[in-house]
């Protein structure tokens, strides 16, 4: 999984001939290359100008991409006046972009002009009315606010850069700006208690509790404190004493005043008026709202039931695996059984946090170690293992990838949960490390970064279908790197695929079909080994973030679908190296786009 970290909104808005960017720096304009026209530098010319434009509004976005021209800004998020303009750029780059004769275009470039135009008309589609009267009053939740990622990103540990004294005296600017989002927040929430347009109850205990996990923390310990615990050498002192005087002072009296005053307001204000229900079939207009997030995160216009359907048929066939191994380890007992073996035995429970550390590295060695066989491109952006951060444990996902930079200054995060340890199964670690890390996440998000040839909305930007299609596509080559060779591993990459394959059928349940919570953990504890604690999260966070948990199955039967096809279309001639250089050499695709180019690329060769 992708945390929430670049931000076009708070609202649940997420160049050929072009080097590669280096750090604090801006990409220059595009120059032309071997086979360009006048139409492909009119293109070109769009996708820049249109990057440039954006990384001026959403300044923290910059930053993760190692551009610092606006390091001293937070951004403007949470005003009518920011939704107004988004919609109004998107409309101006759609009326560009139409002006463009696609036809004259090089084969690269109608690749690129199509992944716009794919982005452009869905994201059009959430700014109707209709959409932005639930959207705009539903700006915040566990899995999608500022308090999610941007602690994380300021603690001298994340994305903003802490080298010099002036990245100490832009994070104190952007932190002031974090503080001042807060009453913006309450305004909107409040405007939507006043409509009955409200998050659902359980999602706001959950921010609550994330809220007193940061104000927990104090001065001294506060995550928003850690960078002057950490000076790097080149600081003088007489700065040291400076920076760690205003750093204490803001913690003190900005940012926890800040913390304080949401926290109550969501706890003696918003927790009374927020609904009972869950779904957002429930709120007048969310039908409409679902299917445009289906939309958003597919990019294909799915309809919730026929996404129903397709999950039960394909929770049917991996439980179907899933007995199979079962009796390659000999258990006896009915398959129900077999899962309460798998989340209650001693044996499958990490003895301690290090020992779960030290067993991925293990498994990230054995991968790197078979990893050429199936893979001509290889990121040159290092990869780093640690725990997800003690404040968002508890709500966060098992694991997830934060992406580095493209000069390899900041590597590439591969987060591990050791929260209620007991939970965190041994089985899974293998297929977790393949979605996340290696071949997954790491490998298809730097990949992008570091190839230049992209126009930037392509490096940096993408889609959740191909990114975390990519990703648990990645989970199916445990044959060919020599992973899950034990039954119970095996196990463990047929449970990550049950839960995929179960998101399809619950995600469509809470938000179409009436579902309540406990229908919705209670289907997945019956058909998976999950424990209750993983559970309760992921449905918690299918609530929280309608739609997003759909992209994941889709993705990856796409590109399925189309190795197949390669392999009929190749036969003894199909080279893995050569399909996946394909598939992941252009960023992230809208799967029409991605079925396309595949297609041609059958075709061609």
């Amino acid at each position: 999984m992708l945390p929430v970290l670049l931000l076009a909104s708070a609202a649940l808005i997420a160049v050929v001939g072009v080097p590669a960017i280096a750090s604090g720096q801006a990409l220059p304009p595009p120059v032309p290359v071997a086979g360009d026209g006048p139409e492909d530098a009119r293109l070109k010319r769009l996708f820049y100008d249109s990057d440039e434009r954006d990384l001026a509004l959403s300044p923290l976005g910059a930053i993760a991409r190692g551009d610092m021209r606006y390091a001293d800004q937070f951004g403007e998020y949470l005003t009518d006046a920011r939704l107004a303009r988004d919609k109004r750029n998107l409309e101006a780059d759609l009326k560009a972009l139409n002006a463009i004769d696609r036809a004259t275009l090089t084969p690269v470039d109608r690749i690129a002009y199509d992944v716009f135009r794919n982005q452009i008309e869905i994201g059009l589609k959430g700014y109707t009315p209709e959409l932005l009267a639930i959207v705009r009053l539903l700006p915040v939740s566990h899995f999608d606010g500022f308090q999610t990622f941007y602690p994380d990103f300021a603690s001298g540990k994340g994305a903003a850069p802490f080298k010099a004294v002036q990245d100490y005296d832009n994070n104190l600017k952007r932190n002031a700006g974090y503080a001042a989002l807060y009453q913006r927040l309450t305004d909107r929430l409040r405007e939507g208690m006043a409509k009955g347009v409200t998050q659902p109850k359980l999602v706001v205990r959950n921010m609550i509790a994330q809220f007193d996990n940061l104000i927990a923390e104090g001065v001294e310990k506060s995550t928003f404190y850690a960078p002057v615990t950490m000076f790097p050498d080149g600081i003088p002192a007489t700065e040291r004493v400076r920076l760690t005087a205003a750093y204490a002072a803001q913690v003190r009296d900005v940012i926890l005043p800040a913390h304080r005053a949401f926290r109550d307001f969501l706890a003696k204000e918003y927790l009374a008026k927020a609904r009972d229900t869950v779904g957002l079939s429930a709120l007048p207009g969310g039908a409409a709202l679902y299917a445009h997030n289906i939309e958003q995160n597919t990019t294909l216009p799915l309809k919730a039931e026929d996404v129903h359907q397709l999950g039960l048929s394909e929770v049917a066939r991996i439980t179907r695996e899933m007995t199979a191994q079962q009796k390659a380890v000999g258990f006896k007992g009915t398959l129900a059984q077999f899962f309460d073996h798998l989340r209650t035995d001693a044996q499958f429970q990490p003895k301690s946090a290090e020992a779960l550390r030290a067993g991925y590295e293990a498994i990230g060695k054995r991968i790197d170690a078979r990893v050429r066989e199936q893979f001509s491109l290889i990121p040159k952006t290092p990869l780093e293992i640690r725990p997800v951060p003690d404040f968002r444990a508890k709500t966060d996902a098992a694991g997830s990838y934060q992406q580095g930079t493209p000069d390899g200054s900041r590597p590439g995060i591969f987060y591990y949960n050791t929260y209620d340890l007991p939970t965190r199964f041994t089985w899974g670690m293998e297929t977790l490390y393949l979605h996340e890390a290696v071949p997954g996440h790491h490998f298809q998000i730097s990949l992008a970064q570091e190839n230049a040839a992209l126009p930037a909305f392509m490096r940096f930007g993408g889609n959740t279908a191909y990114v975390e299609g990519w990703a648990l596509y990645a989970e199916t080559l445990w044959p060919d790197l020599g992973m899950e060779t034990d039954p119970y591993q095996r196990m463990g990459g047929l449970s990550d695929e049950m839960l995929r394959a179960m998101r399809l059928v619950v995600d469509t349940g809470i938000h179409a079909k009436g579902w309540s919570r406990e229908q919705a953990i209670d289907y997945m504890l019956a058909n998976s080994p999950m424990s209750r604690t993983d559970a309760t999260a992921e449905v918690e966070r299918y609530i929280a973030i309608p739609g997003q948990a759909l992209a994941y199955k889709i993705g990856q039967l796409t590109i399925l679908k189309l190795k197949a096809q390669a392999k009929a279309k190749q036969g003894t001639a199909f080279n893995p190296r050569a399909f996946h250089a394909a598939v992941l050499d252009s960023g992230a695709l809208p799967m029409p786009v991605l079925e396309k180019k595949i297609g041609d690329w059958l075709a061609a060769k």
